[in-house]
């Protein structure tokens, strides 16, 4: 079989077993948000924390509530790492030093998860399982819970109010990630991913010293990486590691968890405003841009021209062998598309043209489908401008999902699309205007630009995977990485539930003959359009510095 049509057979393997758990978990996760029925568990949670479920709160009282937990988050994990040298089962680790304890307290609980360390080499199994694990799926279900509160507020009628943050991240922990984190962790476990608590092992004498290697509960943190959107590895080689990923099946699998709840949000999108079309069109929106970008991946790497890459059958460098190239570009595409940051592959090996489609795929927002949560309130952020712009060509008030979008309204879908890009281009600049970052790139030129605008793109955009030749691992990039994070996580949360909170206020206003039909084949189209042209052509300056300067010129 040649490795072309082995991609592709994956692709389609992969498309057909998210179509199948689309609908079933999508109608899942709509009655777990829209329940007003609590477990016994639930209960003790929020008698321990204080908090009534019941109340509901109107948006600055859930974005600060949102802050809060979030806060106390990078308080916790930092401290833990500051201790480890002193706690059971730091496998003999120091504590981490404190500006990269910083940057990866910040970096897990804004579920970007950066790492500028190497994970065997600094944290013991205490971080690992009670601190890294854990942010995994409170992040998670943090992003969930604010875009279940954007659908609230498109479903609300002059209510104000959008549910209960305390609610909606614990029912978003206990009843959808953690069973799926289970199930998916057996099976992991079944294809060989290591799930122990071994300590620190020597399996060999080489020329350099002794080679050690140490286990530990990898494949139930593997299966939330994933799940989650996170990428947090436990080994510094990540999906690469044949501990994390060992075989071509698991490979698979992991994509598919990758992508599993951000394309079936739609369905549950669709469900809470009562109109399962219109979670279709969001569906086709992201599934459109996904599928063209994993077309343009795979083209890319497998067509590069040149002898001896043709000779290997494509760019095969900074590739498992295990995967390959088709395998490796759907799970490249996956990763940049989403905020998940996990590779199984080295991306600054990618072709110049190849990097280039991976930072574009951090730039459009990382809404195809992006990540858990976050990628349903970008779309729908980026589905108000486009109804925006369609008004502004008929000369009508534009209206999504039965609320009018006036100037209160579209002033915050414009601050939305506007902070993450000053907050990656500007730390980008500066970067490269001052003298000590630019020690930490490994080269000169394009390729040496491209891993440090990758860099900021991947922090400012929560995603978390590393262009790699950059050595993040300085002051300088722990703490403005780290500041990006927090700015690119938690600032657009702040125009979210302020437009959620608007949007709650009103009356739904009626259909009519003049109404957009948002529902229809032609605004997904429009829908696509909006997001390559505002988002695109906003990075096009960079990129053109950048991987399209690399690629056009090799």
């Amino acid at each position: 079989m040649s490795p072309v049509l082995a991609g592709v057979l994956q692709l389609l393997a992969l498309v057909a077993a998210l179509a199948l758990a689309h609908r079933p978990l999508g109608e899942y996760m709509a009655r777990v948000y829209s329940s007003k029925k609590h477990c016994a568990p639930e209960k003790w949670i929020y008698k321990a924390i204080g908090a009534n479920p019941d109340a509901e709160m109107r948006w600055p009282a859930y974005l600060r509530s949102v802050l809060a937990f979030s806060a106390a988050g990078v308080l916790f994990l930092y401290l833990l790492q500051r201790v480890q040298g002193i706690l059971p089962g730091s496998l003999g680790f120091a504590s981490v030093k404190p500006d990269q304890a910083f940057n990866t307290a910040v970096s897990f609980v804004a579920n970007t998860n950066w790492q500028s360390y190497a994970g065997e080499q600094t944290m013991g199994h205490v971080v690992q399982t009670g601190g890294l694990a854990v942010q995994n799926f409170v992040s998670a279900a943090v992003g969930m819970a604010v875009a279940v509160a954007l659908v609230r507020g498109f479903a609300g009628s002059r209510i104000g109010e959008l549910g209960n943050f305390w609610t909606d991240v614990v029912r978003g922990t206990f009843r959808i990630l953690l069973p799926l984190a289970v199930v998916g962790a057996l099976v992991l476990v079944a294809c060989g991913v290591v799930q122990n608590f071994a300590g620190i092992h020597e399996v060999g004498q080489f020329a350099g010293g002794q080679q050690q290697w140490n286990g530990g509960a990898v494949a139930s943190q593997e299966v939330i990486k994933e799940l989650g959107t996170n990428g947090g590895a436990y080994f510094n080689a990540n999906s690469a590691h044949p501990f994390e990923n060992p075989t071509p099946f698991s490979n698979l699998f992991q994509i598919f968890l990758i992508l599993l709840i951000p394309f079936s949000l739609t369905r549950t999108f669709g469900r809470m405003v009562g109109s399962v079309k219109q979670g279709y069109a969001i569906l086709a929106t992201m599934a459109t841009i996904w599928l063209g970008f994993t077309a343009l991946m795979m083209w890319t790497e497998f067509a590069h021209h040149g002898p001896a890459l043709q000779a290997a059958g494509g760019a095969m460098e900074g590739k498992e062998t295990r995967f390959g190239i088709g395998a490796s570009a759907i799970f490249s595409v996956a990763t940049t598309l989403t905020s998940t940051g996990s590779v199984n592959s080295f991306h600054s090996s990618y072709t110049g043209l190849g990097g280039g489609i991976q930072l574009l795929g951090m730039q459009l927002g990382e809404i195809a489908p992006g990540g858990v949560g976050s990628g349903l309130y970008g779309m729908l952020i980026m589905a108000i401008i486009a109804v925006f712009i369609a008004g502004l060509m008929v000369g009508r008030t534009p209206e999504y999902l039965g609320k009018k979008i006036g100037t209160r309204e579209i002033k915050f879908a414009a601050c939305y699309i506007l902070v993450t890009p000053a907050i990656v281009l500007g730390f980008t600049a500066l970067a490269m205007a001052l003298p000590t970052p630019a020690h930490s790139m490994a080269n000169g030129g394009a390729h040496g630009f491209s891993e440090v605008l990758y860099a900021y793109t991947s922090a400012g955009n929560n995603n978390g995977s590393a262009f790699a030749g950059l050595n993040a691992d300085t002051q300088w990039f722990n703490t403005t990485t780290a500041i990006a994070m927090l700015l690119g996580r938690f600032l657009p949360m702040v125009f979210v539930l302020a437009l959620a909170g608007s949007l709650a206020e009103q009356t739904p206003v009626p259909v009519t003959a003049g109404t957009l039909r948002t529902e229809k084949a032609l605004f997904t189209g429009l829908l696509v359009g909006t997001i390559l042209i505002v988002t695109g052509l906003t990075y096009f300056p960079a990129l053109a510095l950048g991987p399209l300067a690399e690629g056009l010129s090799s």
